[in-house]
C-alpha cells in the first residue's frame, strides 16, 4: 500500500523533521555551555578618563611586581607561594579593602595574570591597577 504511488517508485523527499529536532537540541546544549566557557579574573580596569589615585600612599595596600618578577606588599618583599595567604591575614584587619597592582612593563602578562589570581584567592574584591601617566607630548 502506497497511497497513491506506485510501490516501485522512489520516495525523494527529505523528513526534516529530525534535523530539526537535533538542531533544537545542539541549540539549547550552546546555549546552556556558552557562559561555562568564559573563563578569566574579574578586574574592574580604570578608564582613560579616570582622575589620579589620591595620594596618602601610607592607608594604600600596592603589590609591586618587579622586572624580574620579585613581590612586593606595599614595601615588604614575598614570595608568590605565600602571596595569598599574606593577603589574606592583612585584609582581615583592614577596613579599607581595594588593593592596587603595580607591575613592571617586562613582566610577562601570564605571570601578572596569575597574581591577580592569587589577589582574588585571597578575598579581594577590589583590584586597581596602578601606570604611569601618558605625557601629551608622547601621543
Amino acid at each position: 500500500m502506497a497511497f497513491g504511488r506506485d510501490q516501485h517508485q522512489m520516495m525523494s523527499e527529505i523528513n526534516v523533521t529530525p534535523l530539526v529536532d537535533v538542531m533544537l537540541v545542539l541549540l539549547i546544549i550552546f546555549m546552556v555551555t556558552a557562559p561555562m566557557m568564559i573563563h578569566g579574573v574579574d578586574v574592574s580596569l580604570p578608564e582613560t578618563s579616570a582622575s589620579p589615585v589620591p595620594s596618602g600612599e601610607e592607608d594604600r595596600l600596592i603589590i609591586s611586581i618587579t622586572a624580574d618578577k620579585k613581590l612586593h606588599i606595599n614595601k615588604t618583599a614575598v614570595k608568590f607561594s605565600f602571596l595569598r595567604e599574606k593577603l589574606a591575614a592583612i585584609m582581615e584587619n583592614r577596613t579599607d579593602q581595594r588593593v592596587f597592582l603595580k607591575a613592571d612593563k617586562e613582566v610577562p602578562y601570564g605571570y601578572v595574570v596569575s597574581v591577580m589570581s592569587e589577589i582574588k584567592g585571597a578575598g579581594v574584591d577590589q583590584l586597581g591597577m596602578l601606570t604611569k601617566p601618558v605625557e601629551l607630548a608622547d601621543r
